[in-house]
């Protein structure tokens, strides 16, 4: 990979469940250290792009290049040594409940790498420091926050320094100030670490805080209809959907009346 070549390729992919195709033609590329915004209605599919985009789900056609192998048709072998490049904050953490917050964000570690005790402890440490949670290492679950939930597993998500990191609508659940917190700490990653970035999300504080290129999927044409930077797309909207979608309906409403 030369160094201006983009980190992610995705080439004419379609995805869906089965025969029911929920997007296609899909073309974009991610460069290195970028905070790409996958953005749309709910149901357009923004989930279903990242579990496939991570290998978690197959693509029913196309490619999607990581450094210039394809997760779509990868053996098992190298699909497993590509997930170790990546990191993944779901939706609610998906943190074990029975596990403490230093177990959770120990298991990378211990199911991936030969690090010592001694040293995944260290490692952990710095983890849950990283994310404001230094000191909660015993803490179960349901003893913290949602908002410390998703800091929790974005510890984790972090645990085998990943190159790229996906996020499923990290601000779901969130009160604003946390919802903000966590904007403010993914800014911080991507600068501090120079780590890829790929947030799934309708938010738009969010969109418009963290985001330097993004996607707009339209479920009425099942595919993209928009890419760019959102600040940019809100100046200058390609239609009227992504105009409603960046505004809330709100100009769309005034442009009727």
């Amino acid at each position: 990979m030369t160094e201006n070549s983009p980190i992610i390729s995705v080439q004419n992919l379609s995805i869906g469940y089965e025969d029911n195709v929920v997007m296609e033609n899909l073309s974009f590329e991610i460069e290195k250290g970028d905070i790409f915004i996958i953005m749309g209605g709910s149901g357009c599919g923004k989930s279903t792009l990242l579990r496939t985009m991570t290998g978690l789900l197959p693509a029913i056609d196309g490619k999607i290049l990581i450094d210039g192998i394809d997760v779509v048709t990868a053996s098992t072998e190298k699909k497993k040594n590509l997930m170790t490049r990546y990191g993944i904050l779901y939706q609610g953490g998906a943190l074990f409940s029975s596990m403490t917050l230093f177990e959770n964000v120990a298991l990378p570690l211990q199911q991936h790498t030969t690090y010592t005790a001694k040293e995944i402890q260290k490692i952990v440490e710095f983890k849950l420091a990283l994310v404001g949670l230094a000191g909660f290492e015993k803490f179960y679950p349901s003893e913290i926050s949602g908002g410390m939930k998703k800091r929790a597993g974005l510890a984790r998500a972090l645990a085998l320094d990943p190159e790229i990191v996906y996020f499923d609508e990290p601000s779901a659940g969130l009160d604003p100030v946390s919802s903000k917190r966590l904007d403010d700490l993914i800014l911080e990653i991507n600068k501090s670490l120079r780590t890829t970035i790929i947030v799934v999300t309708h938010e738009l504080p969010s969109i418009f805080a963290i985001g330097k290129n993004c996607i707009f999927l339209d479920n009425t044409i099942k595919t993209f209809s928009a890419m760019g930077n959102p600040k940019e797309l809100l100046k200058s909207p390609p239609n009227d959907r992504v105009l409603a979608f960046l505004t809330r309906g709100v100009l769309n409403e005034e442009r009727t009346k």
